[in-house]
């Protein structure tokens, strides 16, 4: 992140914009619509600036900046034509921790403007980092089109209420649930359709029947995460993510998408590589249960599928014999999205009609697996958290009947920047193992699908994979 998101009160503060210019013009109405009092510095002033001079609303000094300028303001703003005048400005702003925009330089300059999307008094503001302004007011124009204008009133109606509902409930989690419920109900609905009587009254009622709530109810959200793009979550998984008190996250879990869990909810790592648990699985699956029993809205989020090798199905075990509330969302599993990123197939009229999911090694550490199936020719066999054990299953395949020749690829990281796909054989795949530095989390696919990956490729990683 480069620059620190933040919103300033800048409300009857003294600010300074040096130009006269139409960009200065620009700049100086965004802040008189922040209610800013504004001095504008420049030698000439354009039509529009001078008509608001004239009106009282802005102060103006025709001449050419000086350093004295930047005494007690709050905020600066260099929009002139002139580069070394602009990086002056700058220069003399930071040395006294006064905040500057540099227009179209934001590299000399210590914030820069957002395009924004205002529905008094929500604001959302969009920025690329100065990396593309045009870009950013593309971002502007999609939200504009997806967020209705009723978003103001809402906000006011919220903030009228905003009292009333702190001294109706003690607990902050009690007040978050409030206010949850209902801007998801018909609250929220009637606010949007215009009828804010209906909505006033709708809150009310809300608010009444809510008040006996002593307690928040807990919840466990066993939610997949998918194989790692954070474009493959569900909507729901996303809305669930959002409501959150805590998240209790696997390893395979990627950054991005943990970036888009609430911001204060509490993260807890359970964690589980190769012989290496964070949390043991049943003190897990009672962590669960406890959370939940002290109120706590519960994310059980977990790489891929919760009921395909992720142990969902123990913890829900556990959830029902302790009497806990739980939602399961599934999620795209790593055979679906790791074979699709690689051009690979899993079923194929010419080479396969049927597909194996198979963990790589059992509860007790084994690989001791139905070998005589998973060597019958014309399906694709994936194997999950194989990568340890890759010999061993090349050679139970080949032993079992599987030709030397059958293709077989193993994926790293699939779907993330990093997504590489190492192509071999039954024979050859050991090898190119030792021979590269590969890390897990990985997928084994054999099978001759594996052969369409050089013509259906179709992913390329922002991470070069040479």
């Amino acid at each position: 992140m480069d620059f620190f998101p933040i919103f300033l009160d800048i409300k009857s503060k003294p600010c300074l914009v040096v130009g006269g210019g139409s960009v200065a013009a620009r700049k100086v109405t965004q802040l008189l619509r922040a209610k800013a009092q504004v001095l504008v510095v420049a030698p000439t002033l354009t039509s529009e600036l001078q008509a608001l001079a004239d009106k009282g609303e802005i102060t103006i000094a025709q001449r050419g900046f000086e350093p004295g300028d930047l005494e007690n303001r709050a905020l600066a703003i260099a929009a002139t034509d002139n580069e070394s005048v602009n990086e002056e400005v700058s220069r003399l702003a930071q040395e006294r921790y006064i905040p500057v925009n540099v227009v179209d330089n934001p590299d000399i300059g210590s914030f820069i403007t957002p395009s924004t999307i205002e529905r008094d008094p929500v604001q959302i503001a969009v920025s690329t980092g100065g990396a593309s302004p045009v870009l950013a007011r593309q971002l502007r124009a999609k939200l504009e089109s997806s967020i209705p204008a009723g978003y103001g009133h809402l906000a006011s109606l919220v903030e009228e209420y905003r009292d009333q509902v702190k001294a109706r409930f003690d607990s902050v989690e009690l007040r978050r649930n409030f206010w949850e419920s209902v801007l998801e109900g018909r609250f929220y609905e009637l606010v949007l359709g215009g009828k804010l009587k209906a909505a006033r009254e709708e809150l009310e009622r809300a608010l009444d029947e809510a008040s006996h709530v002593t307690e928040p109810s807990g919840e466990v959200y066993l939610v997949g995460a998918g194989p790692g793009d954070p474009d493959l979550l569900t909507f729901r998984a996303l809305r669930l993510m959002q409501r959150a008190d805590v998240v209790v996250y696997d390893r395979l879990v990627s950054q991005p998408i943990l970036d888009m869990v609430r911001r204060d909810a509490e993260l807890i790592y359970a964690g589980k590589a190769r012989a290496d648990h964070a949390i043991p699985q049943e003190e897990l699956n009672m962590l669960l249960a406890r959370l939940a029993k002290k109120g706590k809205r519960v994310l059980r989020l977990k790489g891929g599928d919760p009921f395909i090798f992720g142990r969902g199905g123990e913890e829900i075990e556990t959830l029902m014999a302790e009497g806990v509330a739980f939602q399961v969302v599934p999620g795209i599993t790593a055979a679906a999205g790791c074979a699709s990123y690689s051009g690979i197939p899993l079923t194929h009229r010419d080479y396969a009609q049927s597909v194996c999911f198979v963990t790589g090694h059992l509860k007790d550490g084994s690989i001791d697996l139905n070998w005589p199936m998973l060597a019958q020719p014309q399906q694709t066999v994936v194997f999950y958290m194989g990568l340890h054990g890759v010999k061993a299953i090349c050679d139970s395949l080949i032993a079992h009947g599987r030709d030397v020749a059958t293709p077989a690829a193993l994926v790293e990281k699939g779907t993330t920047p990093e997504h590489k796909v190492h192509i071999g054989n039954l024979e050859t795949l050991p090898g190119l193992v030792e021979q590269h530095d590969i890390k897990p989390p990985t997928l084994i696919i054999v099978g001759e699908v594996v052969d369409m990956h050089e013509k259906l490729s179709w992913f390329e990683p922002s991470v070069s994979s040479n």
